[in-house]
């Protein structure tokens, strides 16, 4: 392995990256408030980044993933690229798909369980015991107003039949009087 590939050229690299851009950003504070060296250190930090990017340019990008294994072809410009599981690529590759379906399914799983872990954690259960003594009071009085609403119904029905038997004894009344004015009037 070559050491451009190792991890520690990796941190160096991002080292002396990270070193070079705040030495631009503390040179350009410098000469904004028009310290004396904020021209070198603008000069030393642009010439450090100058480099960095002309390295970079050079060494070409880092390779981090392995796709080309799962879809053979990634890596060649202009290739119609299809996946193991189609094609030449048989058993093993069922079972791979298989196994990233299975992977997926378990994925999406968790994050729905983890969602509803999420929504139960934001619930403010302080006032709970609160909140449920109002609302027994609030039952305990639609209680008393249905039982009353019920009184109220009954009276009706017995307003109703006495309203019942007061117009059938006016009309026997009216009876008895218009046989009482025939009997004057013949």
């Amino acid at each position: 392995m070559s050491f451009v590939k190792s991890k520690g050229f990796k941190y160096l690299k991002n080292l002396v990256i990270g070193l070079g851009a705040a030495a631009v950003m503390i040179g350009a504070l410098g000469k904004i408030n028009s310290e004396p060296w904020g021209g070198t250190m603008i000069t030393i930090g642009l010439l450090v980044e100058a480099f960095l990017f002309a390295m970079l340019g050079i060494l070409g990008p880092e390779k981090d993933y392995y796709w080309e294994k799962l879809y053979p072809g990634l890596d060649t410009y202009n290739t119609k690229i299809s996946p193991l599981t189609e094609g030449a690529g048989g058993m093993q590759a069922d079972g791979t798909q298989q196994k990233l379906d299975g992977m997926l399914s378990e994925l999406q799983g968790m994050s729905k369980s983890l969602g509803s872990l999420k929504a139960l954690q934001e619930v403010d259960f302080s006032e709970t015991g609160e909140q449920i003594k109002t609302m027994g009071n609030f039952y305990s009085r639609m209680n008393d107003a249905m039982s009353s609403l019920n009184e109220t119904v009954e009276d009706t029905k017995l307003y109703k039949e006495q309203l019942g038997s007061l117009n059938r004894n006016l009309s026997s009344l009216n009876g008895v009087y218009g046989n009482v004015l025939s009997a004057f009037k013949g």
